[in-house]
């Protein structure tokens, strides 16, 4: 997770253009995956990206609303090239057949990810707007991850089975079956 600013520099306009951008990386990266894994019911790994998606599109847009109200059509200076990998996770980490649980695993990975980076920024924010619109964002995101680990609390024990290859043979998938079963029963 790193930027190429200064966050001493940073003036609002500049810090919720960043908060913009870290919301459209991480929500480009979750389609990507939502895409590349597909999705073959509403709880699978496909599914919670393409919801993980969803979220980071409408913060993002709740970010760009503020600007426009506070500032218009001022060209931004902060660019997307100035971060990388601040809230998105791991771009290699999703896999094929992850299971649901995997998949909240690596969301709630990322939410940390950009708890820790507003967290770390406040350091080096001298502005008293700047510095009050990182903590309402490390707040938030504080507020995804207790959001994100309740639902992993609640997952089934299924819920850490790797899904079966639609190419598996029929004896493989029934046993995957049955092992999904044995572990929502225990």
């Amino acid at each position: 997770m790193s930027t190429r600013l200064d966050y001493s520099k940073l003036t609002l306009m500049d810090a919720l253009d960043l908060a913009a951008l870290i919301e459209i990386e991480a929500y480009k990266r979750y389609t990507q995956f939502a895409e590349r894994l597909g999705s073959r019911d509403s709880g699978d790994a496909g599914a919670v990206f393409e919801s993980m998606a969803v979220n980071e599109s409408k913060h993002g847009d709740q970010l760009a609303e503020r600007r426009l109200a506070l500032f218009g059509d001022e060209p931004p200076v902060v660019k997307i090239d100035d971060i990388f990998d601040v809230e998105a996770p791991d771009f290699g980490a999703p896999s094929m057949n992850m299971s649901t649980l995997r998949a909240y695993q690596l969301a709630l990975s990322s939410e940390k990810k950009a708890f820790e980076f507003y967290g770390q920024a406040l350091r080096y924010v001298n502005q008293p707007d700047v510095k009050a619109l990182f903590e309402e964002l490390r707040d938030e995101e504080a507020e995804h991850v207790r959001m994100l680990e309740e639902i992993i609390a609640k997952l089934p024990p299924s819920a850490a089975i790797d899904l079966s290859d639609e190419d598996t043979s029929p004896d493989e998938s029934e046993s995957w079956r049955r092992r999904a079963e044995q572990a929502d029963k225990s």
